[in-house]
């Protein structure tokens, strides 16, 4: 088995690409060697701004030999498709979310990766933080009792106000259910374990919606999926949830609740890796906040993770595994509102283990 960092490529230089730029370079587990995008010049800028040695398009750093795992940013449209030419050419695979449009091109990517001795993860990775990561302990602990149902939601009027190029967020793969979903859902599967049915409600406000910054600003654009969800989730382990996703709603708010037999825990946003945590045991007048320990370094941790279980032969936390559930719960939802009847998950999986507090990602350990 190899040892020492684990070569990186970056695939996809946009928006997202300079959060995990800058935050993998200070994980020494890992080495970014290369970065790629369609707009060659776009890669070779963000390889200059964080000193990647290497940039071009997706054949040029596939070829790179020292490149062991791929980071795939791109569009969730073409996720799928860089994720294959990765594995094909003998590489890791850690995806943005969704990890593809439909679970069944999904199940396929996983099922070719084990063929291959290959792993693949995927995001969100905000799970792993030290904010939910404390919540997991937390309910682990039994300071709420036994958990019996969650509740969340993540409302706002969507993100054409502050994105330079909104559009794709309205096409298949996007809109609020599968932009944020995942961050809510798999918060939520790792404190539950998997979901079992869904139950849902679907609506969409606008035809068309309008750019607001960037060069787009004042254009119009086509809305081709539900902007506000409603989601009833019952897990294999017992609690139910509540989800509200939507970006049709002028009170922008985030909220995210476990209530146990004993007592409520309030969560923090699951797309942020930090707290506040609270408690509220039954009978209380108020809230505690509860301390929130381990490390918190943003978007990365999940290639971390993956680089570790690759030079290990250990599990990963944020796993393909668990993308492809979230992904599936996903896709049970406008199936849900279409039948007017709870559609049942079609595969189950093991939640991951809590990192121990003292978890690092910025020490060396490969």
């Amino acid at each position: 088995m190899s040892s020492g960092p684990v070569g990186v490529a970056v695939v996809g230089a946009g928006v997202i690409s300079k959060q995990y730029l800058s935050t993998l370079s200070g994980f020494p587990d890992v080495r970014v060697l290369a970065v790629a995008d369609l707009d060659v010049t776009r890669a070779r800028a963000a390889a200059r701004a964080h000193d990647v040695p290497l940039a071009g398009d997706l054949a040029t750093v596939l070829a790179e030999p020292a490149v062991e795992l791929v980071v795939n940013l791109t569009v969730p449209a073409a996720h799928v498709e860089v994720a294959r030419a990765a594995l094909r050419a003998g590489k890791h695979v850690y995806s943005e979310k969704p990890i593809a449009l439909l679970p069944a091109e999904a199940g396929k990517l996983l099922e070719e990766a084990a063929e291959r001795g290959l792993l693949i993860g995927g995001a969100p990775d905000t799970f792993l933080g030290a904010g939910l990561q404390s919540a997991l302990r937390t309910v682990g602990a039994g300071h709420i009792g036994a958990p019996v149902a969650a509740s969340t939601a993540v409302c706002s009027l969507g993100p054409e106000g502050w994105h330079p190029d909104p559009a794709f967020f309205y096409q298949p793969g996007a809109g609020p259910l599968f932009d944020l979903g995942p961050y809510h859902l798999t918060a939520l599967v790792a404190l539950f374990g998997g979901v079992e049915r869904v139950a849902a409600s679907v609506r969409r406000a606008r035809e068309d919606r309008v750019s607001g910054a960037g060069p787009a600003a004042g254009r119009s654009f086509p809305v081709a999926v539900p902007t506000h969800v409603s989601a009833l989730l019952d897990f294999a382990s017992g609690p139910a949830a509540t989800s509200v996703f939507s970006w049709d709603s002028a009170h922008p708010h985030i909220h995210f609740e476990v209530i146990g037999t004993e007592g409520t825990l309030a969560l923090p946003d699951p797309n942020t890796f930090r707290g506040p945590l609270r408690l509220r045991p039954n009978g209380a007048a108020e809230w505690t906040g509860l301390p929130v320990r381990g490390r918190t370094d943003g978007r990365g941790l999940g290639v971390v993770d993956l680089a570790r279980a690759i030079r290990t032969g250990e599990r990963p936390r944020a796993s393909g595994a668990l993308a492809l559930h979230v992904l599936q719960t996903m896709a049970a939802v406008p199936e849900s509102a279409a039948r007017g009847e709870f559609t049942r998950v079609a595969t189950q999986v093991v939640p991951p283990a809590p990192l121990p507090a003292e978890w690092d990602p910025t020490a060396a350990t490969l």
